[in-house]
């Protein structure tokens, strides 16, 4: 699906909203969900909210169906409020308090993610009978964004939390997932195998499992292509076929980026240009604090692209954020051009951005409020 921004362009010029600010056409959330469903037909997609979680973007995946991956009681509570099954909410979140595990299961949330023994023993005790998904680490191709080893348990591990799970009359599966922004299809394939290795040990020992979670993970494109859809798609088919020959377990995802990263656009105010040891550096209103996270080791390269007419040719440049935290400069070494001509004042388009910008924004560094966002279309507010 190519992503086009002509109505948030015209937004922005008819409105001229103060800047920076994260403009959302819903009506792309609800098109990447009819593509993601026809994608992966049959699997219970449940919307990493931590992306985005504009209460328009919500409802229009409420409205396609869709439940919802939530992190803790704040999104639980803002699902419910948007009119999302309690039924449909998955606690996907390993790290989690005892209390906050009785508030989802007291607000019928019967789905959760595990990878080590005191969480499965606090699930046992305060969301009795629930699913619980198992999550295991992978030696994957690394994503853009790698957890590290902050979640997941090895295999052999995994298989003790199986069975201690199913002991405590849960219901256990498995979950595993290939990092944030993952180009390479391939790591489903790794996930699929060693999780088609558990469901057989796990059964060997008595404990059948019909579940497996898929995570996210699936990549969306900026200054370099990415797989389509279609790709991780049929390499998923494939590896289930291979690992799964004779009876499938029930698919659940967990996608955040690729339903709302092509549905924003993000426009900033350059504030400064100056030169810097022979280099110009041009200071934005927007920076790793409030909305640009990801920039972080310069990650995810955005694209940067003039409003308006320039004339004259592009030249290199560094770009920084506004803060005065000296950890604020969003690219130095990957090669950014732009117009030589640019001044404080000029505007820059970042499309693509619909993912883990405003979510990630602080509330408050340097007095810098947090990042406006405004949704249009079908679910729009603006």
């Amino acid at each position: 699906m190519c992503a086009d921004f002509t109505r948030i362009r015209r937004f922005l010029d008819e409105r001229d909203p103060p800047t920076p600010c994260l403009v959302v056409d819903t009506d792309v959330v609800a098109a990447r969900a009819r593509e993601l469903r026809g994608a992966f037909p049959g699997a219970l997609v449940r919307y990493a909210v931590k992306a985005n979680p504009a209460p328009p973007v919500l409802d229009a995946l409420v409205a396609a169906g869709f439940g919802f991956d939530v992190a803790g009681p704040g999104e639980i509570a803002l699902c419910l409020a948007r009119g999302a099954d309690p039924a449909g909410l998955a606690y996907g979140n390993p790290i989690k308090k005892p209390r906050d595990i009785a508030f989802a299961f007291g607000r019928g949330v019967r789905e959760f993610t595990s990878d080590a023994a005191d969480d499965v023993d606090h699930l046992g005790r305060h969301a009795p009978g629930s699913a619980v998904s198992i999550r295991v680490v992978l030696d994957a191709p690394d994503s853009v964004t790698p957890f590290g080893r902050k979640f997941g348990c090895a295999p052999a591990e995994a298989l003790d939390l199986v069975l201690r799970a199913a002991a405590r009359g849960l219901r256990p599966g498995i979950a595993f997932h290939v990092g944030s922004q993952q180009p390479d299809v391939t790591a489903w394939e790794t996930g699929i195998a060693t999780a088609a290795k558990l469901f057989a040990e796990a059964a060997a020992q008595g404990v059948a499992m019909t579940r497996l979670n898929l995570g996210g993970g699936f990549a969306t494109a900026h200054r370099t292509p990415v797989p389509p859809l279609t790709a991780y798609a049929a390499t998923i088919e494939d590896a289930l076929d291979a690992y799964f020959p004779e009876a499938r377990p029930e698919l659940l995802l967990e996608p955040g980026r690729v339903l709302v990263a092509d549905a924003g656009l993000l426009r900033t105010e350059v504030v400064l240009v100056a030169p810097r040891d022979g280099r110009r550096w041009v200071y934005l209103d927007i920076g790793r604090y409030n909305g640009l996270a990801e920039a972080e080791n310069e990650a995810i390269a955005y694209r940067f692209e003039p409003v308006g007419a320039h004339d004259g040719p592009d030249g290199p440049v560094v770009l920084a954020g506004p803060t005065c935290d000296g950890d604020d400069v969003l690219y130095q070494r990957t090669p950014y051009e732009l117009p030589l001509s640019l001044r404080t004042g000029d505007r820059l388009d970042l499309p693509g951005t619909g993912a883990y910008t405003a979510s990630y924004a602080s509330v408050g560094f340097n007095g810098i409020e947090p990042l406006r966002t405004h949704c249009i279309g079908r679910w729009g507010d603006a």
